[in-house]
């Protein structure tokens, strides 16, 4: 049996605790422990590795997950823990300032690094290239271009790498030079109570670089206005809202950092005919005041062409009729919405004296039984007035 302490007693967290609470609770009681807020205190800085081991387990998932079911035999011989730092024996004190700096937004590598800035310029010389700002554009396109799928031509103005420099912001013939603040870091130590961080040097401002003699024609930014111009590849599918990344179409880098990218936002127009709802449409389709009372069929769009639909006799306006799998295929690949009718009957409104005539005797000749809508609606009117005049009764008594 282990000696050791649980990692979630020696967090103080539940075992369901979530990933926050977790750090939160470490943070805490790192604070507490630090060396630096307790020189000479072997007691603290054996307790400041024992919550800074229990963090390292917690907050990783997969060794969550093999502590949960082994406890601390997940990380000893014969399932890859082996002893020391990496194993999970037992972090050294040098190991645990590193986690310590990492949960508290530094840099990881070795502490000696951390602390005083490592050796040579290979740790942080990426910050020589920064990549360009993502950019977003709004695109209006039509249902059509929606639905089947089109190609835009875009154009768009941007920053690019400067031409003349290739973006380094120096002027052409003159050299960059390493920050003597940062010595190229792009980063520097600040000492914040009883711990340090690290902040993005003031003079060079991160880039560990520092420019004498800046490109006149960017003026050392390294970048200039230009224009860009793409084609587009729009989806089948899309709708209102839908965005689509174009890798590398963004604003340029600089010193030989790559592009961003740019999001194209879609915006569908109306339809005259179309009304969307997801993968499913709508469509309002007239019908003739004979077809809906004797029954027939009407023609209809769909997406795959026209279509032709059966309408039972004594259709009312707003019934909804369904076609399956006749609405916006799914971009994935999931099959189609349906489309969705929704009958609209049409009366006459303008006749002459004849068919007003005929009209009129049709009228005369339709009993409540070929009406049972308005003979219920009558009913719930008539309703509706007794019990108005009941409680005007009621009212007119007691006052």
């Amino acid at each position: 049996m282990s000696s050791k302490a649980d990692y979630y007693d020696t967090l103080g967290v539940q075992k369901g605790a979530s990933k926050e609470e977790i750090k939160k609770a470490y943070r805490k009681m790192a604070v507490k422990y630090h060396p630096d807020k307790n020189p000479g205190d072997t007691a603290a800085e054996e307790k400041f590795k024992e919550v800074t081991e229990a963090y390292e387990v917690l907050s990783d998932e997969t060794k969550r997950q093999r502590y949960d079911q082994f406890g601390h035999a997940a990380f000893g011989p014969g399932r890859g823990g082996g002893g020391g730092a990496g194993g999970f024996g037992g972090v050294d004190l040098e190991e645990a300032l590193r986690t310590f700096m990492g949960a508290f937004g530094g840099g990881g590598g070795s502490i000696f690094e951390n602390f005083f800035g490592g050796g040579g310029g290979g740790g942080r010389g990426g910050r020589d290239a920064n990549r360009g700002s993502d950019l977003r554009f709004d695109l209006e396109i039509d249902f059509e271009e929606a639905v089947f799928g089109s190609r835009r031509e875009l154009s768009f103005n941007v920053q690019v790498e400067c031409d003349a420099c290739s973006g380094t912001g120096a002027e052409p013939g003159s050299s960059v030079e390493t920050c003597p603040t940062c010595r190229g870091q792009g980063e520097v130590l600040m000492s914040q109570g009883f711990f340090q961080v690290r902040q993005a040097c003031p003079d060079c401002g991160g880039t560990g670089k520092k420019i004498k003699n800046p490109c006149k024609k960017c003026r050392g930014s390294g970048q200039m206005q230009g224009k860009r111009s793409i084609t587009l590849r729009i989806p089948p599918g899309v709708e209102t809202g839908s965005r689509l990344r174009v890798q590398g179409k963004g604003a340029g880098g600089t010193r030989g950092g790559a592009a961003g990218d740019l999001y194209v936002i879609i915006h569908v127009k109306p339809h005259a005919l179309f009304e969307r709802h997801d993968l499913d449409l709508l469509i309002t389709v007239p019908v003739p005041f004979s077809v809906a009372s004797l029954g027939g069929e009407v023609t209809v769009p769909t997406l795959d062409g026209s279509s032709r639909i059966k309408i039972p006799a004594g259709t009312q306006s707003g019934r909804m009729l369904r076609l399956k799998n006749k609405g916006v295929k799914d971009p994935r690949g999931y099959g189609n919405g349906d489309l969705h009718i929704r009958v609209q009957v049409e009366t006459p409104s303008k006749f002459g004296g004849k068919i007003k005539k005929m009209i009129e005797q049709l009228g005369a000749m339709l009993s409540d039984e070929l009406q049972p809508e308005e003979k219920k609606f009558q009913k719930n009117m008539d309703e509706f007035a007794r019990r108005r005049e009941e409680l005007n009764k009621l009212s007119e008594s007691k006052g």
